[in-house]
């Protein structure tokens, strides 16, 4: 193996962790929980995320996406700006990010790319139907014009019962994200669901039931800190601590033995009392070869789907 594929394999990320972003551990016990939530109860609707970076959250997202439904990033990655502002805040705090690195993280845990809107978010408003998603992250502009748009196109597209998740919107440096995010928490019906420390889980319907079920869970973990709020008449928890990390989606390019097989089941329920159990014709996922394993990580994007499409 020569020193450059032996240098790009060593980059590839072995965990989630390894993927640059901020997703902490709090968030991804609030997502497992509102995804695992939908699941359980038959919910349907299609996944979204406005604003990747580098696909720490779209990777975990992508975990609970069932097969007949369809998983939407859009990001500018290094396309240009629609606006000086939004260049200058790419410029500053994204230089790094290329849609290359992306696919290339999302790929050494999924098998498939979601479908990658490369623009700017606000070309969500054509490209998606409305009621059609039970969930919306928000992360992508800091700017009060474009996160007022992000929110008006996430309440517009979410089916009833779906929720939105809007990051940033406490940090000092984001003023625009509180700006709208409050905005539509008092003018929009926005309906907080709980705060972590540094987004907002809310809904257009009642929350309630979900925030008595995040309750329950929270005190039987026991590794986060709870406290309730009341907000212009609406109750609102807030989420706090460092709790233990939930199931990750395994990594292709992870060192442990039988790492394929916890790929398959890291974040997928096993069938539940009642329910059918899994055809016995089921098929194995087959080991890649190393050489076709280096080929569809070096490869750029469209002969990796090409690639894939031949397995």
């Amino acid at each position: 193996m020569t020193a450059t594929l032996a240098r790009a394999e060593q980059q590839r990320p072995r965990r989630l962790n390894d993927v640059k972003g901020w997703f902490p551990s709090l968030d991804q016990v609030l997502f497992a929980s509102l995804l695992g939530r939908q699941e359980r109860l038959g919910e349907r609707g299609d996944l979204l995320e406005m604003g990747a970076y580098l696909g720490k959250s779209a990777i975990f997202t992508a975990t609970f996406l069932r097969p007949d439904e369809r998983f939407t990033v859009c990001d500018l990655f290094d396309a240009p700006a629609p606006d000086q502002h939004n260049a200058a805040e790419a410029r500053k705090s994204y230089a790094t990010l290329t849609r290359v690195a992306f696919e290339q993280n999302y790929l050494a845990f999924h098998d498939e790319l979601p479908e990658v809107v490369q623009g700017p978010t606000s070309v969500l408003a054509d490209e998606l139907d409305p009621d059609t998603c039970r969930f919306v992250h928000v992360d992508a502009s800091h700017l009060y014009e474009h996160v007022a748009g992000d929110i008006e196109t996430a309440q517009r597209v979410l089916v009833p019962g779906g929720v939105v998740v809007l990051d940033d919107f406490r940090s000092e440096h984001t003023p625009g994200v509180a700006a709208a995010t409050w905005e539509a928490v008092f003018n929009r019906g926005l309906r907080p669901i709980c705060l972590s420390t540094q987004k907002l889980y809310g809904t257009w319907d009642d929350p309630e039931p979900v925030q008595e079920e995040l309750l329950a869970e929270a005190h039987s973990r026991g590794d986060m800190k709870i406290s309730i709020q009341e907000i212009g008449g609406q109750r609102v928890l807030r989420f706090g601590g460092r709790p233990e990390n939930p199931p990750h989606p395994a990594s292709r390019f992870a060192d442990e033995p039988g790492r394929e097989a916890a790929r398959e089941s890291a974040m997928v329920p096993g069938p539940r009392a009642g329910s059918p159990a899994a055809p016995a014709a089921a098929k194995t996922p087959r080991r890649r070869s190393r050489a076709r394993r280096l080929a569809v990580d070096l490869l750029p994007p469209v002969a990796t789907r090409a690639l894939r499409r031949l397995k």
